[in-house]
């Protein structure tokens, strides 16, 4: 996908509406080396057909187009509640980029960009969303609605998010998913799109924290938002150079080779623990690099409605 819209500096993300249906368009289109194949005109009037439902409501002619089986969806079955909840924190903003764009990315542009396309799908599908954001402080939230004017209003909140420069911000998500769970009565799909870094370290809180969420039986997938480049692979050229972290102000000047070895493994350690931890609670995971498409996000997305409904 190349397309080239850029930030608007005042209003956030230039067409971010536009931006998403493009990334949903571009995913339906390769649907078809997908599991749902067949799928793409029709999927926001049907939905695939379980072994030991009633067939009387099976689409008959769209079988005979894609040789698979789909019933009709009906108004009283779309009632998806969807709350899409994104860690504002300042680590979130790394890489710097000049420019925001399809082709470059940073965490919190990958997941307003990714946020915005769920959102297009879900008002699609006449479905609710609701949306919350979070840093230090709880900076946003608006509760599950499906109107045209909700759908304007927060992705005006999402181009602004991922302009903003917060410096020196962390954050600890536990505590602001404790506040959000405490808000989603009904229950609801609910997507976290957060790096993962922390102030507290105590993974514990974290985790208590997302069985929190799923309380009231809400599905929690869990979007691990990261460059994998740098900070999975760790790849830098062996000029000195300085690091510094943007969350707390800390910084060491080394070689990135002398340390490349100890760091991959711990951090490859740590995200190990998490798919664990996740796998533990029934939370499902997924790896969110910054450097690839939208199609893994929009994938989980729609698999995890199938078992939703």
């Amino acid at each position: 996908m190349n397309l080239q819209h850029e930030v608007n500096k005042t209003s956030g993300f230039k067409n971010l509406e536009l931006l998403a249906k493009q990334v949903v368009e571009g995913f339906i289109a390769g649907m078809h080396k997908s599991p749902f194949h067949g799928f793409s005109a029709e999927f926001a009037e049907h939905k695939m057909y379980n072994q030991g439902e009633s067939t009387r409501h099976i689409d008959w002619k769209l079988f005979a187009k894609t040789d698979k089986l789909f019933t009709k969806r009906y108004d009283e079955e779309t009632n998806l509640r969807c709350h899409i909840i994104i860690d504002n924190s300042s680590s979130m903003h790394y890489p710097q980029v000049t420019k925001l764009s399809i082709d470059s990315l940073n965490k919190i542009g990958f997941s307003a960009l990714a946020a915005a396309s769920l959102m297009h799908i879900l008002k699609k599908q006449r479905d609710a969303f609701g949306l919350s954001i979070y840093s230090n402080t709880y900076d946003y939230y608006a509760p599950e609605k499906g109107s045209e004017r909700h759908h304007r209003m927060l992705l005006n909140q999402l181009g602004n998010m991922a302009i903003s420069k917060p410096h020196n911000i962390t954050t600890n998500t536990y505590e602001y998913l404790h506040q959000i769970a405490e808000k989603i009565h009904r229950r609801s799909m609910i997507f976290l799109f957060t790096d993962m870094f922390q102030s507290d370290i105590d993974s514990d809180k974290l985790f208590d924290a997302l069985r929190h969420l799923k309380y009231n039986k809400h599905d929690v997938i869990l979007f691990h938002v990261f460059d994998k480049e740098k900070e999975l692979s760790f790849d830098f050229d062996n000029k000195p150079k300085r690091f510094v972290d943007v969350e707390t102000g800390e910084q060491i000047d080394l070689y990135a080779e002398n340390i490349k070895d100890n760091y991959e493994k711990a951090v490859a350690d740590y995200f190990n623990n998490i798919k664990l931890k996740c796998g533990q609670y029934q939370i499902k995971y997924v790896e969110a690099n910054v450097n690839e498409n939208f199609n893994t996000i929009l994938t989980t997305y729609m698999l995890e409605r199938q078992k939703f409904i």
